[in-house]
């Protein structure tokens, strides 16, 4: 197939479903999902390939073109996946509502214009569709009315800023090299002097930063997941998201060339050292502000800040054990924030929208398929051995070490102990302890949504004890970029400062598994009680209350809660205010009122006349 006929696949499937919606419904969900399926069949045919066709010869006086190489298929077939899997899962979730005929086609043009971005050989096209995607996103975001609305509009805002900033960076390197073509931009580049280099950047970096919730862009993704559909807020923080890395990649490795991105700047101030630090920071903080939220949404829409942070990190070290685990990072954060957040729209479908944390408990037994789909998750995203999350961790932690940065790997470890903590009560409060009274009749979550949770842990635990089949595809990556690439095998990476092998940790975490299980074995039969026969200082819990993780870390949020309030926030919404009331104030100018701009007129008249008499007194 084509990368043009994949694109009018992806677009024209988005509005023939929107168009056979208006007969069926049936036919709009058995549509998309074979619109979808085809897309991701498309895209896996191009492993391997590598070409340019043109999309259009002229627009604007340059030409649109698409490409594919490796970096821009990982992407894609991570796009076309992630796509798939949501709209399976938006089958049961979206039924019956309002509006369903619309979503349907928004979520497949996000699809479409996250395919295009990866695909575009020529930044202009990735510039539309940037945009196109944007759009998209705008209205999935407010798709639930209401606040979500204010979510969506903060996220515009946002991202016209960062589109802004995206067009003069264009401009500036258009100026420079005489095109926008990616293939021709590096060597177009080779003199450019180090001060345009450092403008570009940095307006990449804020154009970037905010698609990618990097600190202090970060503001408008907690909002957005809070109000976006679940299924959407799968591909919002697994992959629509992680374009902001892509743009990364493209910025730091193909616009530019990797020694000019090492060299830029002197001594600590070199721009990688500081990206790298911006990182440390972006897993620190979101990952103890997620610790104390409530809302499940909440929670692990601050991790998804988080872990862009081990992403940007590892990129930003600029080796190629850095830029690989920074690449594996990106699809594993994928497949497990994706999971959780299937998982939470599986309870917030069977429980009629409950999201509270201290409301939930003991829905492992109603629903055990999306217990097992939020505990996978959760050891995925906490990078626990046998989860492709402890892959990428460890050679991010390992390119750390010996780089000589105890303290980026320090902090890189603290935002780990934070997630530990976080990931616990999300699963807690969910699914253990005492099941709710008013949520006894719960059932399993449907089957559309089951098998996307089933598929998502499978990756999960398959890339972690095999991570040679992610990790060759990387190595074309890191190659393509210029980068070192790593001596893989099925099971791991050998080097000559150690070797990382999954299938010795398999055996071994079998063997002791085995060893905790002959020991429980050889104990005492346990004795099955009642579930309100429990006791917290010796009284007795009233039924259907218990959970003791309900405000368990009350105490701590006493002692640091003041610490970790959101004051990037509030400074945005502080320069709202200004900006409200400045506008309030040339509004009472600019009335509308014809009588009130002939007094304006006269005014100004009469102070030319006085300046003018004044100065000849003078």
């Amino acid at each position: 197939m084509s990368l043009q006929a994949l694109l009018i696949v992806s677009f024209g499937g988005a509005f023939v479903t929107y168009l056979l919606a208006k007969a069926s419904s049936s036919l709009r969900d058995l549509c998309a999902g074979v619109v979808s399926g085809a897309v991701l069949v498309g895209v896996a045919g191009l492993y391997g390939r590598a070409w340019t066709e043109s999309l259009m010869p002229s627009f604007a006086g340059m030409p649109l073109a698409l490409r594919v190489d490796p970096l821009s298929w990982f992407f894609a077939v991570t796009i076309a996946l992630v796509g798939l899997l949501s709209i399976v899962f938006s089958f049961r979730y979206i039924k019956g509502r309002d509006g369903a005929d619309l979503y349907y086609l928004l979520m497949m043009l996000v699809n479409a214009g996250m395919l295009g971005i990866v695909l575009s050989a020529d930044l202009l096209s990735f510039y539309i569709f940037w945009e196109i995607m944007s759009w998209s996103t705008f209205l999935l975001i407010s798709y639930n009315r209401g606040p979500a609305v204010a979510a969506g509009m903060k996220y515009i805002v946002m991202s016209m800023a960062g589109s802004m900033c995206f067009l003069v960076a264009l401009l500036s390197l258009y100026a420079a090299g005489g095109t926008l073509v990616l293939g021709s931009l590096a060597p177009a580049l080779a003199g450019t002097s180090p001060a345009r280099m450092l403008f570009v950047l940095t307006l990449f970096f804020i154009a970037f930063g905010i698609k990618n919730a990097v600190l202090p862009f970060h503001t408008w993704l907690p909002d957005a997941h809070s109000e976006a559909p679940s299924p959407f807020s799968a591909v919002l923080s697994g992959i629509l998201v992680r374009m902001g890395m892509y743009g990364f990649l493209l910025a730091f490795f193909v616009i530019f060339t990797l020694q000019q991105f090492l060299d830029l700047g002197k001594g600590f101030c070199r721009f990688h050292h500081i990206l790298a630090w911006i990182g440390a920071l972006n897993i620190v903080l979101p990952t103890f502000i997620a610790m104390l939220q409530n809302d499940s949404k909440r929670l692990l829409a601050w991790h998804g800040v988080g872990q862009g942070g081990y992403m940007v990190l590892g990129v930003a070290l600029g080796t190629g054990l850095g830029v690989t685990g920074g690449i594996f990072h990106i699809v594993n954060h994928t497949s497990y924030i994706a999971l959780l957040f299937l998982t939470v729209g599986a309870v917030e479908y069977r429980t009629g929208g409950v999201r509270d944390l201290n409301s939930l408990g003991g829905l492992v037994k109603r629903m055990p398929i999306t217990f097992v789909g939020a505990l996978v998750g959760a050891c995925g995203l906490i990078g626990l051995p046998l989860t492709n999350g402890f892959v990428s961790k460890w050679l991010i932690y390992k390119t750390l070490i010996l780089e000589g940065r105890p303290f980026l790997a320090f902090a890189a470890l603290v935002g780990t102990w934070g997630t530990i903590l976080s990931l616990y009560k999300f699963v807690h409060n969910m699914f253990l302890g005492q099941l709710p009274e008013r949520h006894k009749d719960v059932q399993r979550a449907p089957v559309s949504m089951q098998i996307p949770i089933l598929v998502y842990s499978a990756i999960i635990v398959l890339f972690g004890i095999l991570p040679g089949i992610p990790l060759t595809v990387i190595n074309a990556v890191t190659k393509s970029l210029g980068l070192t690439p790593l001596n893989v095998n099925l099971w791991g990476v050998a080097s000559e400062t150690g070797t990382l092998n999954t299938v010795n940790l398999l055996f071994a975490v079998a063997a002791a598994s085995l060893l905790v299980w002959a020991v429980f074995r050889a104990g005492r039969r346990p004795i099955r009680v009642p579930q309100e026969d429990n006791y917290a200082a010796g009284a007795a819990i009233p039924v259907g209350r218990y959970s003791y993780t309900v405000e368990f870390y009350n105490p701590l949020y006493r002692m640091i809660g003041r610490y970790l309030r959101d004051v990037v926030d509030e400074f945005y919404y502080w320069i709202a205010g200004r900006v409200r009331v400045l506008s309030d104030g040339v509004r009472r100018v600019y009335t509308g009122d014809l009588g009130n701009y002939v007094v304006y007129i006269l005014l100004f008249l009469a102070f030319l006349i006085v300046w003018k008499t004044w100065g000849r007194l003078c």
